[in-house]
């Protein structure tokens, strides 16, 4: 038998962005610092067209301005991007449905990409009060 140990240091930690209900998606600390993000860089986003089930976005950071990619924000300490149109296009419901993508690091065509897995958590309907 031969063990290889895993090291906790190795592995993504929290990373994860969250669309927000205002369709902006914004990114944990841990996520900022995989994608080393900055207010001078940009985001581009692609879908596997191969699979129509695949939720997951794909995701290129550039450090400059890349046509179609879009421009990352910064809020106090968090970092956003602008992507009620991308997501309405899409078809995400984010308004009814809290949605978190999960992301790691992984390579396409040679080159180093981020998958970012989606996952849905149902919101809770806010009950009215009864008289």
């Amino acid at each position: 038998m031969k063990l290889k140990f895993i090291k906790a240091e190795d592995l993504d930690k929290n990373s994860k962005a969250t669309v927000h209900t205002s369709g902006k998606l914004g990114f944990s600390s841990d996520a900022m610092s995989l994608l080393g993000l900055d207010e001078n860089k940009f985001i581009a986003f692609a879908t596997n067209e191969d699979d129509i089930s695949d939720t997951s976005l794909y995701a290129v950071v550039y450090s400059g301005i890349q046509e179609g990619a879009f421009k990352i924000n910064k809020a106090g300490g968090y970092f956003y991007v602008n992507t009620k149109s991308m997501f309405e296009s899409l078809g995400v419901d984010y308004k009814n449905v809290k949605i978190i993508y999960d992301i790691v690091k992984t390579e396409y065509e040679g080159e180093p990409i981020y998958k970012m897995l989606r996952r849905e958590i149902r919101k809770k309907k806010k009950e009215m009060p009864t008289e």
